[in-house]
């Protein structure tokens, strides 16, 4: 009886979908990068009405007082392999956020201190990462590079791909293009969507005197509650008022 001696064509790596690359996407300026790094990621969350916040699991694992805020490079990994990492240093420009979508694999890493110190040397900005990372003793003496992930394990990854760079991926719930704003720091990360960064940052900027003075007003003990009040009446929530005549009948 014969014997196959040949794998089968299933399991070949082809390109396209899910194995390809595109070297080039259309970037923010500089001056809408640095105007919305003057807001906080929260601040950035309530003005897209809280649908552009990654999931909390997605944390800082470097100092957590170091920020990223610059343009997604996006990367597709096949869980446990790192191939496409390696390669999206080859296309990332300096003040890139690289976004690798490792499909939240907790199993291997996508990411140690090699790959760290080479994007640290070609200017890339930091990493956020939907799965986890190695060598985090490496990373961190590298001081001033941060990166974000879901955590820490000793197992590496394989080389091998498929993966894709520069197409949508989806981190911790939410989907990235490249060419999106990322807001990473201890406070969670957000995404600005290319095509609305002008308007947020415009809103952000209208809404800050009047957020400043609110805070001052708050910290100075001035303040009212009385539009919690109004709520509850459009609602027709009456409170009840307590007494001890009245708890005793």
């Amino acid at each position: 009886m014969a014997r196959e001696t040949q794998p089968p064509t299933s399991a070949e790596l082809r390109p396209g979908p899910g194995f390809r690359i595109l070297d080039e996407f259309e970037r923010p300026t500089r001056e809408a990068i640095d105007g919305v790094a003057e807001f906080a990621a929260a601040d950035i969350s309530d003005l897209m009405n809280r649908l552009y916040a990654v999931s909390s699991d997605i944390r800082p694992v470097t100092d957590r007082r170091l920020r990223l805020v610059g343009p997604a490079l996006t990367v597709k990994v096949f869980p446990g392999d790192n191939l496409m990492v390696h390669k999206s240093l080859d296309i990332a420009h300096p003040g890139d956020v690289i976004v690798v979508d490792a499909s939240s694999s907790t199993m291997n890493a996508v990411l140690g201190d090699v790959i760290a110190t080479k994007a640290r040397h070609r200017g890339v900005a930091g990493f956020v990462i939907d799965g986890l990372v190695r060598d985090i003793v490496g990373i961190r003496s590298l001081a001033d590079f941060p990166v974000f992930a879901r955590g820490i394990t000793p197992i590496g990854p394989l080389h091998r791909g498929p993966g894709e760079i520069n197409f949508p991926v989806s981190i911790g719930g939410i989907v990235v293009h490249p060419g999106d704003l990322v807001v990473a720091e201890e406070g969670g990360i957000v995404v600005v969507p290319c095509d609305s960064i002008a308007d947020i940052l415009a809103a952000l900027r209208e809404r800050a005197g009047a957020q400043e003075f609110y805070l001052s007003e708050v910290a100075a003990g001035r303040f009212s509650n009385t539009w919690v009040d109004e709520v509850l009446a459009r609602n027709k929530i009456v409170t009840r008022v307590s007494t001890p005549d009245a708890d005793a009948k």
